[in-house]
């Protein structure tokens, strides 16, 4: 048997053991997200302030802000942070917080609007963050980060802290899940990051993710995220994760918290935004990279070696064989992403009507995901500057960047933040 055949045969087993761990693992997925979608409310609601990093209008953020400040929790407060007061988003929630009444039974106790202002040191997102606490009140026993473009159910708050009712739980974490919108790129991006999304899991190596996120205030200062993790950083998430997993705590994900995103995205736009992702990845979390690297090379390898193979000269059995493993693999890993849309109609079955009656996309977009994430992980290797809401960084290390331009700079430097309490 020629070399080219035998390298193919044994990257074809190791691809086949693989692939059905995965698709295992899928199932594993479903099984944990529906136990914990039926398991019962916790008691548990201690003071909590919640901290939503703001740029921009959409069209999403009025819906947004009127389920923040509307969570069915007893005792929060609600924090939103922007970089500058110039931001239109500024005077739309500050519009909307003057109207608001607080002492509600749903709702915060206090919500307020702040400016952190600009500076070259940091991430505008994490300095946005950072600012915030020096707002948050003395009585809050409970850190919750979130982003402001996510779609929040009545009971986000309250399920995404309850977990940390267990004293070995250090974070609790909830992540996003696009929904499939009608554009190439928003399918696209469904299908891509729902393959992110279903490695989430009951197990120690979960990750922390912005948009919803929350830690004990003694440990958030304990673990001095914002001193060691948050300075010179880009990312909040990976910096709290890195916290966590040095001090050998645990991070749960909670399934009540898989949050839906709906806007929708050109293909060029989920270019930039994919390959910003694994960027960042590379960055603050190089042994990540790495293993996707060598996975979806290994993957799209041996799935080209097995399609040179089938299309070159031979005995027909060998040529037959290699493209029959091939489109066994595809069918694999399109099993997995056909429990993909199973898990999107049991997280939002609201949706199954509208967002949802194209859910087949996570599965018939499938094939081209590999190929995407090839080349964003590739990309990740060659370069350290992203574009991340107008303003333009050099990643040069998790502890260090440099800002190189911003669409509107009205600073260059760290102000004191301004509040408002409305």
């Amino acid at each position: 048997m020629p070399l080219p055949f035998k390298v193919y045969w044994i990257f074809a087993a190791l691809l086949a053991v693989q692939s059905s761990f995965s698709l295992l693992d899928g199932f594993r997925f479903l099984r944990y997200l529906r136990a914990g979608l039926q398991a019962p409310r916790h008691d548990f609601h201690p003071p909590a302030t919640v901290i939503v990093a703001v740029k921009g209008l959409d069209d999403q953020l009025a819906a947004n802000l009127e389920n923040l400040l509307s969570q069915d929790y007893l005792n929060y407060d609600l924090i939103f942070a922007l970089a500058e007061e110039s931001d239109p988003a500024h005077s739309f929630i500050a519009s909307r917080l003057h109207a608001f009444s607080p002492g509600r039974r749903l709702g915060p106790r206090h919500a307020r609007v702040m400016v952190a202002g600009l500076t070259p040191e940091r991430g505008e997102k994490v300095n946005n963050l950072t600012a915030a606490l020096s707002a948050v009140p003395t009585d809050t026993e409970i850190l919750v980060f979130a982003d402001a473009d996510a779609r929040f159910k009545p009971d986000w708050l309250g399920s995404l802290i309850g977990p940390l009712s267990d004293p070995a739980v250090t974070v609790s974490t909830g992540f996003r899940w696009y929904l499939p919108g009608t554009t190439f790129g928003s399918r696209l991006r469904a299908a891509w990051d729902a393959t992110i999304a279903t490695m989430f899991g009951d197990h120690h190596h979960n990750f922390a993710w912005g948009g919803s996120m929350a830690i004990r205030t003694a440990d958030f200062h304990r673990l001095k995220v914002a001193e060691r993790y948050w300075a010179g950083s880009v990312s909040d998430d990976y910096g709290l994760t890195a916290a966590v997993r040095e001090n050998h705590g645990w991070i749960r994900f909670e399934p009540k918290c898989l949050v839906a995103s709906s806007d929708e995205t050109r293909l060029s736009e989920f270019l930039r935004w994919s390959n910003r992702q694994i960027i960042i990845t590379r960055v603050y979390a190089a042994h990540l990279w790495r293993w996707g690297l060598l996975s979806y090379a290994f993957f799209c390898g041996t799935l080209l070696l097995g399609l040179w193979l089938g299309l070159a000269p031979g005995p027909a059995g060998r040529r037959l064989a290699a493209l029959g493993f091939d489109a066994a693999f595809l069918l694999l890993g399109m099993a997995k992403a056909r429990l993909r849309e199973s898990v999107a109609l049991t997280a939002f079955p609201e949706e199954a009507n509208t967002s949802l009656r194209d859910g087949s996309c996570y599965w018939r977009y499938w094939p081209l995901v590999p190929w995407v994430m090839l080349v964003n992980f590739i990309t990740a290797g060659l370069v350290r500057r992203i574009d991340w809401a107008g303003t333009r960084y050099e990643l040069i290390s998790p502890t260090a960047l440099r800002v190189l331009s911003r669409e509107q700079r009205r600073s260059t430097g760290a102000q004191g933040a301004i509040t408002r309490n409305l």
